[in-house]
């Protein structure tokens, strides 16, 4: 298909960024699915019906997302126009009801893709199965790809990650300064309250006054991420789960997609293709911003974004 552009009417990353979420396709028709966890926890999952043998794909959202987010919906109509199923598989807190146990997720739960994915494979064993992971999903997603190297060839048949933020640590030091400022506090808005019921359920879990008095995402990592995960701090949180160590050792079909200008990671903290294995294609465009990629004349279309990562996957399923 053809390359990314973006359209002249809509010029920067945070415009691009901004933009598609004014722009948001229906709400598909979702069937709703709890799963219980090992640990005694549960997730929901939203998806799209399909014929049986139909190939299947996961999708894992980004940082206070849900299957309402707009590159779900995007995506999910977009397989359900060529046949597939779809499901939007949830981290836990975030399908609109808090969950059982203290954790609550971060960018680097491998430890949960896994098992989200082994348990998709066993129910559907010969089914093509994709992954596509969004910002933080895509960052958890391709840490597991990483950390599995050619055993995750076993569970998925290809995957794509959109918009990670490979570098935790750079990108959230952009996310501290400027405009990008608005991202974070409007990540907070949602994420201390819902820190702060936790502290109704689990007192002492953490200090309340910090978690209060956080103002970027550094701060409330510090006093509430880390230590709910197992975590030294901030710092030992974005050392461990950044993703960007990891691309040398993935070994399935893997679009890597990222814009020069999104404002969630400098462009210096892309990874160099030089660098890449052959399994993945690092495809990263001048622009795009953050899980933007609106193209065509006003108001835009969201479709460039849905119809990359699906070709990806298909291409895929023609080479097997």
């Amino acid at each position: 298909m053809k390359p990314y552009i973006a359209p002249a009417w809509l010029p920067g990353g945070h415009a691009q960024t901004l933009w598609p979420l004014l722009r948001k396709d229906p709400l598909p028709a979702y069937r709703r699915e709890r799963w219980d966890t090992p640990d005694g926890d549960f997730i929901d999952l939203d998806w799209l019906d399909a014929a049986a043998d139909a190939p299947l794909l996961v999708v894992f959202h980004g940082l206070e997302g849900s299957s309402r987010s707009h590159y779900a919906r995007a995506l999910l109509h977009a397989a359900q126009r060529r046949g597939w199923r779809g499901v939007v598989a949830h981290f836990r807190g975030c399908s609109g009801e808090p969950n059982r146990l203290p954790r609550a997720y971060h960018s680097g739960d491998s430890a949960e893709i896994d098992w989200i994915l082994r348990r998709l494979r066993g129910s559907y064993p010969r089914t093509p199965l994709f992954a596509a992971g969004f910002s933080l999903g895509a960052n958890a997603l391709l840490k597991w790809l990483g950390e599995q190297g050619s055993a995750a060839g076993a569970v998925v048949d290809a995957a794509a990650g959109v918009s990670a933020p490979l570098d935790l640590a750079a990108a959230n030091e952009a996310l501290a300064h400027g405009f990008s400022l608005v991202y974070a506090r409007h990540f907070l808005r949602t994420l201390i309250p819902a820190a702060l019921a936790k502290l109704d359920r689990f007192p002492a879990l953490f200090d309340t006054e910090r978690v209060t008095a956080a103002r970027i995402l550094y701060d409330f990592d510090d006093a509430v991420t880390a230590p709910l995960h197992g975590f030294r701090d901030a710092a030992d949180y974005y050392a461990r789960s950044s993703a960007g160590p990891y691309l040398s050792g993935i070994a399935v079909p893997t679009l890597v997609l990222n814009a020069h200008n999104d404002p969630f990671l400098p462009a210096a903290a892309l990874p160099r293709p030089a660098a890449m294995p052959a399994a993945v294609t690092l495809e990263l465009t001048a622009e795009g911003g953050h899980v933007g990629f609106v193209h065509g004349g006003f108001p835009g279309h969201l479709s460039w974004l849905p119809q990359r990562v699906l070709d990806h996957f298909a291409t895929t399923t023609s080479m097997r």
